[in-house]
């Protein structure tokens, strides 16, 4: 055998032993980051009354990690900046128009059983995932793990620093957002938990916004024991399923006073409690006027 292809050979097999360590080492360095971050989230869920040696597992998880990127996308969104408009184009609302063709049986349970017309629960799952078709690709586990454990200060000032140099906004901002968000992250990190397990999900494979929101709905996990539903009566609540979508964004609605004969001023109060925006109440009412047309 020739020293060049003794040389080529030997440096086949030093790549092949790089690429197998960085697959093994790499995946378990990042979790054991994640399960250190996530120390003081892991020992409130225990204190809360969560099982110990499940929660330990789940943490203990190489899919469970630090949420840097989709949280500091939380951190500086702004409403205000969303294009809400393209939902009102003509393209969206044929394709809203087929939606309620498709599930016509169910948006017509829902209008019957809630009062709730299928043009304004269309127009919401027009808006929040495209009919869903967008449901949001990051882990609502280490989504709000990684904002819960921000109540940590040394926590805090590690992620500051990763985020500080493309964050639109000072420190003290930030600590402001921070002392809101991390006691709201921890109450729906609890009620997501809860949900997993009632459901018997994977908490580990549920995905959804950068905010936690789950499912065609886009419900945070705090919404889903009081409002959410089982549309097709097959004794699950899952928000991934249409009927099931539909008939909790009814019940939502109803809840918050809607009915048949619902005035514009009514209506716009009781979608602003679906998402605390004006453009979004009002992007909303439009597309049921061109539904309705």
């Amino acid at each position: 055998m020739s020293l060049f292809r003794k040389i080529h050979i030997n440096y086949i097999l030093f790549v092949i032993c790089f690429l197998v360590v960085t697959c093994i080492w790499i995946p378990q360095a990042v979790a054991k980051a994640g399960a250190v971050h996530f120390d003081s989230v892991k020992k409130m869920l225990i204190a809360d009354g969560f099982d110990e040696k499940m929660i330990t597992g789940l943490y203990n998880n190489p899919k469970v990690y630090f949420e840097t990127k989709g949280v500091s996308l939380f951190v500086v969104h702004r409403e205000a900046t969303l294009n809400y408009d393209r939902f009102t184009s003509t393209k969206s609302i044929k394709r809203a128009r087929r939606y309620m063709k498709k599930y016509k049986p169910e948006l017509e349970k829902a209008a019957r059983e809630y009062g709730v017309g299928k043009e304004v629960v269309t127009a919401i799952i027009l808006i929040e995932t495209q009919l869903g078709t967008r449901l949001g690709g990051l882990s609502v586990l280490n989504t709000l793990s990684t904002m819960s454990a921000l109540a940590d200060p040394m926590v805090r000032d590690m992620f500051w620093k990763r985020i500080k140099s493309s964050a639109r906004l000072s420190r003290k901002e930030f600590e402001k957002w921070v002392n809101r968000k991390s006691k709201w992250a921890y109450t729906e990190l609890k009620a997501f938990v809860k949900y997993t397990i009632s459901e018997e999900m994977d908490p580990v494979d549920v995905t959804g916004s950068y905010a936690g929101a789950i499912g065609i709905s886009q419900f945070m996990p705090s919404n889903i024991f009081s409002f959410a539903k089982d549309g097709d009566n097959d004794g699950r609540i899952d928000l991934f399923n249409h009927a099931d979508a539909i008939m909790s964004v009814a019940y939502y609605l109803k809840h918050y006073g809607w009915h048949t004969k619902i005035g514009t001023k009514k209506a716009r109060k009781v979608i602003y409690h679906y998402n605390h925006s004006n453009y979004y109440v009002r992007t909303v009412l439009k597309i049921v006027h061109l539904l309705q047309v």
